[in-house]
């Protein structure tokens, strides 16, 4: 059973960094994708940056130049550096992790979040 958690959030002025962390446990595939989303309250969930198990990244156009997704497979762990911080970043940041391929594929895990905020 896969289970995230994780950590790293926090309130931050605008032009401010956070780095999120969202270490991972039970993850015995070897094709997968790890990923960071964001949720505020009414709104869909959005995926922010993603990584795959081959170390392809992706990232929503809001976050290009400004966020980057990494990954440490000898901690199981998976890092979000935010820099350059605005307000509409505030949102509750989630972990996800999906399997590719195999008898398992598109299954996905969820962490609970942690919230980040952005302001003044």
């Amino acid at each position: 059973q896969v289970q995230l958690v994780e950590s790293g959030g926090g309130l931050v002025q605008p032009g401010g960094s956070l780095r999120l962390s969202c270490a991972a446990s039970g993850t015995r595939f070897s094709i997968n994708v790890m990923g960071w989303y964001r949720q505020n309250p009414g709104e869909e969930r959005e995926l922010v940056a993603s990584m795959t198990s081959g170390g392809n990244t992706m990232y929503a156009d809001s976050v290009k130049g400004r966020f980057t997704i990494s990954r440490d497979n000898a901690k199981n762990t998976a890092y979000l550096q935010m820099n350059s911080l605005k307000p509409e970043d505030t949102a509750l940041y989630i972990c996800n992790y999906e399997v590719r391929g195999g008898p398992w594929n598109g299954f996905n895990s969820w962490g609970k979040g942690t919230l980040v905020t952005v302001s003044s």
